[in-house]
């Protein structure tokens, strides 16, 4: 195996620290799992575009691989190799009275996280028998839910087209990766094994061996920020209390790409700014100042329609499930204010 000569005019952190010397001295390097190098940069080889380029298989790889990935997560996150994460879900820790009770700029509100299956690979390098092991234990457990959280279960590869249009039509079914994606290996076998969960009310939603073996998704419309969270801290404590996650002191939740690491949570509202987004060097100084993401209303790399943005929490890793839902509850009142104040001023 020989230094891919595709990095040299990339822009991921890929190229900027698997250098031809760490190369070398990765090139032979394995897990447990048998998840080498060459598994771990093929979609940054093969889409010199991206912005990471590197992707795990296992827990095992952070570590294997650690003269790659250690300096990727300290640039993306500011998250040291000596630094330890710390989760905290209570719902009672986070401050965040609904910061628009009239409904005049938070359109919706979702909250999701990501878990993978302690000592199984990821989706990236987990056998097609483990993966519909997955879905084959975690639907049962969804099954067994009560109250708000009951609901049903929609394999992807046994679905009507009554059920399919359903889905589409709630933005809940989610489809094969892209390239990016593709490339890290976690397309593979698609659809087999993979399937969507949602409660009754449509408020809670499961994805099952999507991207990461688990998405768990809390939503609804409105600004009731703290109401989303608590459903969504109330759903994970459940499942955690029959399924072991991958978890570790340094890294928090594991996951296959390493911007997700640590509490792997988006907490995202869609909100009514027209005004602010006229003026965007202002936007983006709230963005930075509260560390929230400005997205177009259909996610990353998308573009506004009708002045509705979508602002997620930036960090991930060195902060708790609550600060990072803090930080998106800060940043949209400050949002909510610069919009006040700029229609005030027209």
């Amino acid at each position: 195996m020989n230094y891919p000569k595709e990095l040299k005019n990339s822009k991921s952190l890929l190229a900027k620290y698997l250098t031809p010397e760490v190369f070398e001295k990765l090139k032979d390097r394995t897990t447990a799992n048998g998840y080498t190098l060459a598994q771990a940069i093929n979609s940054g080889v093969q889409n010199p575009d991206s912005g990471i380029g590197a992707y795990v298989g296992d827990e095992e790889s952070y570590t294997t691989f650690k003269e790659l990935f250690d300096p990727i997560i300290e640039e993306y996150h500011g998250f040291k190799s000596t630094n330890k994460h710390k989760s905290n879900f209570n719902p009672d820790d986070l401050n965040a009275p609904n910061p628009d009770p009239e409904n005049k700029y938070i359109i919706s509100t979702r909250i999701r996280v990501g878990r993978n299956i302690k000592d199984i690979p990821l989706g990236t390098a987990i056998s097609s028998e483990q993966r519909n092991k997955i879905e084959q234990d975690i639907s049962s457990t969804l099954l067994t839910f009560t109250d708000e959280l009951s609901g049903k279960y929609y394999p992807l590869n046994n679905m009507s087209k009554q059920e399919s249009e359903s889905l589409i039509k709630d933005h809940f079914l989610f489809k094969a990766g892209d390239r990016f994606l593709e490339t890290a290996g976690l397309n593979r076998d698609w659809p087999n094994g993979r399937g969507i969960y949602h409660n009754n009310d449509k408020t809670f939603l499961v994805w099952i061996n999507e991207e990461d073996e688990l998405r768990i998704i809390s939503m609804q419309n409105g600004g009731d920020i703290k109401e989303v969270f608590t459903r969504l801290s109330k759903a994970v404590k459940l499942l955690q209390s029959k399924v072991k996650f991958a978890y570790n002191d340094h890294l928090g939740y594991i996951t296959s790409c390493p911007t997700n690491l640590g509490t792997a949570m988006r907490a995202s509202v869609h909100i009514k700014v027209p005004n602010l987004g006229k003026n965007m060097d202002k936007f983006q100084e709230i963005a930075d100042k509260y560390n929230v993401q400005i997205r177009g209303i259909d996610g990353e790399h998308s573009k506004s329609v009708g002045g509705i943005y979508d602002i997620s929490n930036k960090r991930r890793l060195g902060v708790t499930e609550v600060q990072c839902v803090q930080d998106m509850y800060d940043g949209v009142v400050a949002l909510i204010k610069a919009e006040q104040e700029l229609v005030s001023l027209s």
